[in-house]
């Protein structure tokens, strides 16, 4: 199979689009093509820097996850989607809502971004508010694995995900129809889900054109069976033996009220002509859940969210001043979820936001390459009802950055800055903060030989509280809690330290990955031991507290000859979260992992297996309980009847197969909602 004839277009077009070339999406797709790990080290790694660069020269852990593995990782959530990844948790909160944990951080910390611009959604408000975003959109998903606030601010001092999709089209096909179909059942919840998209060629040839992209998904599932009861063992224990008159019926088998109906879809155009290319999309998200453990008197919660969205995109890559090319990205969208009581409001949240930035490129001065950008974003948050327990407030951040990198091979130097000021306004009682913050950055990285890498990253970063730290003064029933902000709190200050080892060659692809982060003056919320309405009070403050632990990701190739392939895989994480001077343990931090898994690969069918160990968390914060570990087994196996001739997929796949109980410790409902039970899921891709 030939390589498509991509025009020459801006380098960022052919870097954000580089997956739709079949050369290198055999090689993301683990399609039984000639292998040579060379290519391996070319994937093309956009989040990273905004110079891009291959994934294997990105210092910090980093994670590219392409069509074939997002596939075989496909779940409701971009949390659980990702879930499982070496050094990724997710804040499950039923099938509706989940959000990726990285390294022990979530919430504000974590930057969820839909083609670099953030998700502008409320899910970082709290748990049980699902990204408005949907893994079935995605062509890929890129991960950063650590601080990433000199390119995205400083919300995204614990990691960053980036979700592709092609609701902009970027580059000019090759062909004047193309496009890719999905749909799939899976047995555990009943679900059934699809998706579909389409790119035209409307009118031009190779070298300009107008391109037009449609796509829509829909995503339906019942109440989702679990092994046993749904409250842990342990919490049920303290339950009887705090009870003196008996305890009601548990849940048993089965979540009630844990469904979703997710449907939406976008439409797009582009135009591209001499390294020019300017698009607009326009994108709806109609989502329904319920939250299953959190009933209002005898009315099941659900929420009912919506959000319509804006975006645009532009490249120029034509030589002016000190640059050679130009990047604009915009996003605007109107928020709104409403929390249905039964058939009663309860609270209803919105939020109506943008974000803007603009990268300008440098010419390179010698061996000199580098990059400097704005960056704006506005969020306009209003909640309203029996759980509003933030006030309405105004955000307003804009930052400036600048990256370089300074070539001395075998050594490569990176250097950063970025200034951050932000603006939060409670409306409610006209009360406002700023902030102004700094975050530097260095790093080296070393080729020993041309496959490996040997790298060392430092940085200092600073994040400003957010409005539901600063204000919160209510019941927050989704954490259990009435929730107090602290209006007096500062920034928090980060300093990290990252080795990295990397070593790719025929026979052995292996990353490690290892951390340790100081933080000043870190927020969290403090158990005061006192209640309101019978809801724990949990208070904003700071302290000073450590995070260190270290991630590893293996790739043994044990046979290969043109058509066939085995390999055995072995990864895991470890992360540990204290405050300083061993005063405690922070809550909600991942217990330890390793997964080893096995795979081979033929002409036309792939077959593949692993086993994920997580093992008890026994450090607790204050009024935590510990969480058992676990053993999931999985299987899978992809069949393409038609090889290579036709994008046709056939996919059997078998989660849980032992039916094991998990938890979460990183969620809220740990000790009231495991995971799902045994899921046997069959998906049918085919692309033309």
């Amino acid at each position: 199979m030939k390589p498509l004839p991509f025009p020459t277009l801006s380098r960022a077009l052919c870097l954000s689009m580089a997956l739709s070339s079949p050369a290198l999406a055999d090689v993301q797709n683990n399609q039984p093509h000639d292998y040579d790990h060379n290519h391996e080290m070319e994937e093309l790694f956009v989040t990273g820097a905004a110079h891009s660069k291959s994934r294997f020269d990105v210092l910090q852990g980093n994670n590219l996850i392409g069509l074939d593995e997002l596939e075989q990782r496909m779940e409701a959530t971009i949390g659980e989607t990702l879930s499982g990844i070496p050094g990724i948790s997710s804040s499950f909160f039923g099938a509706g809502a989940s959000r990726p944990i990285i390294r022990g951080l979530g919430g504000d910390r974590i930057r969820i971004l839909i083609n670099g611009i953030g998700s502008i959604d409320a899910s970082g408000t709290s748990p049980d508010h699902s990204v408005a975003a949907d893994p079935l959109t995605a062509m890929r998903i890129e991960v950063l694995r650590g601080a990433s606030t000199l390119l995205y601010g400083s919300n995204a001092v614990g990691g960053v995900v980036n979700i592709i999709d092609e609701r902009i089209p970027s580059v000019i096909p090759s062909e004047t129809f193309s496009g890719r179909t999905r749909l799939g059942f899976g047995s555990v919840a009943n679900e059934y889900s699809g998706g579909a998209s389409l790119t035209a060629k409307v009118s031009g040839t190779d070298d300009k054109a107008i391109i037009l992209h449609l796509g829509g998904y829909f995503r339906n599932s019942g109440n989702f069976n679990i092994p046993g009861y749904a409250e842990s063992s342990v919490f049920h224990a303290q339950e009887v033996s705090q009870e003196e008159d008996g305890h009601e019926e548990e849940v048993f088998g089965s979540v009630e009220n844990s469904d979703v109906d997710n449907k939406g879809g976008s439409a797009g155009i582009s135009w591209i002509e001499d390294g020019i290319m300017l698009g607009v999309s326009y994108s709806v998200n109609d989502s329904n859940y319920g939250v299953p453990g959190h009933d209002h008197g005898d009315q099941a919660v659900r929420i009912d969210l919506e959000q319509k969205r804006f975006d645009l995109k532009g490249n120029l890559e034509k030589s002016f001043l000190f640059f050679e090319e130009a990047r604009l990205r915009f996003g605007f969208a109107d928020y709104k979820h409403t929390e249905l009581e039964g058939t009663e409001i309860g609270t209803v949240f919105t939020n109506e936001g943008w974000e803007g930035r603009i990268e300008f490129i440098q010419k390179d001065i010698g061996n000199i390459h580098g990059s400097m950008g704005l960056q704006i974003r506005s969020r306009n948050f209003e909640a309203i009802g029996d759980e509003a327990f933030v006030p309405p407030s105004r955000t307003l951040q804009w930052g400036i950055f600048a990256v370089e990198e300074v070539s001395l091979d075998p050594v490569t130097l990176e250097f950063g800055a970025r200034f951050d000021h932000q603006s939060v306004d409670n409306k409610s009682l006209n009360q406002k903060r700023t902030f102004d913050s700094l975050s530097l950055s260095a790093g080296a990285a070393i080729h020993p030989t041309s496959t490996s890498l040997i790298g060392l990253s430092i940085s200092r970063t600073e994040r400003a509280p957010t409005a539901e730290e600063l204000f919160s003064n209510g019941p927050h029933l989704a954490t259990g809690a009435f929730e107090k902000g602290n209006s007096d709190l500062t920034e928090e200050k980060a300093t990290s330290i990252e080795l990295t080892l990397k070593q790719e060659t025929d026979l052995l692809s292996a990353r490690l990955n290892i951390f340790h982060i100081w933080y000043n003056d870190f927020i969290y919320e403090y158990f005061t031991g006192l209640q309101n309405g019978g809801l724990n009070i949990l208070e904003f403050r700071q302290r000073d507290a450590l995070f260190y632990g270290a991630e590893l990701e293996t790739t043994t190739q044990i046979y290969a000859s043109k058509k066939h392939r085995l390999m055995i895989n072995i990864s895991g994480d470890i992360i540990r979260a204290k405050f300083t001077n061993n005063d405690g343990n922070l809550p909600r931090i991942p217990a330890n992992s390793a997964t080893v898994g096995l795979e081979y690969s033929a002409e036309t069918f792939d077959v593949r297996g692993n086993i994920r160990l997580v093992s008890d968390q026994t450090n607790t914060a204050t009024a935590e309980l510990m969480t058992k570990g676990y053993t999931e087994v999985n299987m899978g196996l992809n069949w393409r009847p038609y090889g290579e001739d036709q994008d046709l997929t056939l996919r059997l796949q078998g989660k849980n197969l032992t039916n094991a109980e998990r938890r979460q410790h990183t969620s809220f409902l740990k000790d009231l909602l495991p995971l799902p039970g045994r899921n046997i899921k069959l998906s049918l891709t085919y692309g033309f």
